[in-house]
């Protein structure tokens, strides 16, 4: 079996400390491993890292050699440019349908943590056997939601089909991107909605042939860069070709229009979160809401419910009588936010590009 892992995201909602430069995954947030290695770190040893691939951009390259030097360096596709994830996963499925065209194929991502890593490594599994049994499908690994998030999708399931070591299959009846609150919440109350973690074990063929039937423009053009892949002008035609593809979500561009006997979920809880966010990543490491997740050089008296990172060894914070606050310290900004405001720092640092605050988004 195989897995990719897609690290090309930009993560400004982690700011100060996510920057274009050195996005989220490359970051050591939890401990003092990225997200990109702790990754790739759960997928052992029922994976060899010869059989891990990761795809991001190519702006990113030297973080990930530092990163991850175990990865051989034919196992890492890099885009020319950023582009949305259909472009990236239909690259990707192109290149290792060459290679591994129906071996079993895990499709994760760089920057959300997972807890319970046993479970995540044996639904991954028990998936791939379904998988070597009919490679013309695909399997959703979706989460019980925990509360009604409007970031994620929702994957809408079904009867009971299947279930092996204790793990259910259930019918897939299709999905919904970012649904508004009270959608949300009607789908967290029905019970046959798991979160959409973008995790799925499928083939490489099953997945680039969905492009060809679904999304048949970009499949055309990377079908016109991949009739070079191996050749001496791979690099320069990929350059030349990459951008001209669509700019589209893997979920809009295939997933949506999947024929939905060629799908299966699994819906369980294997301790996710996306640490998108700091608000996320508190919620992620707390064992209760009012409890204050902490690194570094950190001093607290009366703080609830706050997140305060230090990342300068030569600074001291502490805070008193503070509630619902958010703050990071790096080398050149001190982040101070209340939890609910957030997304006004998102829409701040976004202002910054084509000033003189350029250097810091």
């Amino acid at each position: 079996m195989k897995a990719i892992i897609f690290a090309g995201g930009t993560g400004t909602r982690l700011w100060p400390l996510s920057r274009k430069k050195s996005p989220k995954q490359f970051e050591k947030l939890i401990g003092n491993r990225s997200t990109l290695q702790a990754a790739v770190d759960r997928l052992l040893p029922d994976f060899k890292h010869e059989d891990v691939y990761i795809s991001s951009n190519l702006i990113y390259k030297d973080l990930i050699l530092e990163q991850l030097p175990e990865i051989p360096k034919k196992n890492l596709f890099f885009e020319p440019v950023k582009k949305d994830v259909a472009p990236a996963i239909a690259l990707t499925m192109g290149i290792l349908s060459k290679m591994v065209p129906t071996e079993p194929i895990a499709i994760l991502w760089s920057d959300h943590l997972v807890k319970r890593v046993h479970l995540f490594r044996k639904i991954i599994k028990v998936a791939s056997d379904i998988i070597k049994r009919d490679p013309n499908k695909i399997i959703f690994i979706t989460h019980k939601p925990r509360f009604p998030s409007v970031n994620l999708g929702y994957v809408h399931f079904g009867r009971a089909i299947d279930s092996k070591a204790g793990v259910k299959f259930w019918e897939y009846k299709g999905m919904k991107y970012r649904p508004n609150e009270a959608t949300a919440k009607k789908f967290v109350a029905a019970g046959t909605y798991g979160w959409n973690l973008g995790y799925f074990v499928t083939t490489p063929q099953f997945i680039y042939k969905a492009f060809e039937r679904y999304a048949p423009n970009i499949y055309k053009n990377t079908e016109n860069i991949l009739r070079h892949y191996g050749k001496k002008d791979y690099e320069n035609i990929l350059r030349q070709e990459y951008g001209k593809i669509e700019s589209i979500s893997f979920d809009n561009a295939i997933l949506e229009n999947l024929d939905k006997s060629s799908a299966e979920v699994v819906v369980e809880d294997i301790g996710w979160s996306d640490v998108g966010s700091w608000e996320a990543l508190k919620e992620a490491l707390q064992s209760h809401s009012y409890e204050n997740v902490i690194r570094g050089r950190v001093y607290l008296d009366h703080v609830r419910d706050s997140l305060i990172y230090n990342y300068d060894d030569d600074k001291f914070i502490v805070g008193v009588d503070l509630d619902e606050n958010i703050i990071v310290n790096t080398s050149d900004v001190i982040l101070i936010a209340k939890k609910n405001s957030m997304p006004k720092v998102k829409k701040l640092v976004e202002s910054f590009s084509g000033t003189d605050k350029e250097d810091l988004t």
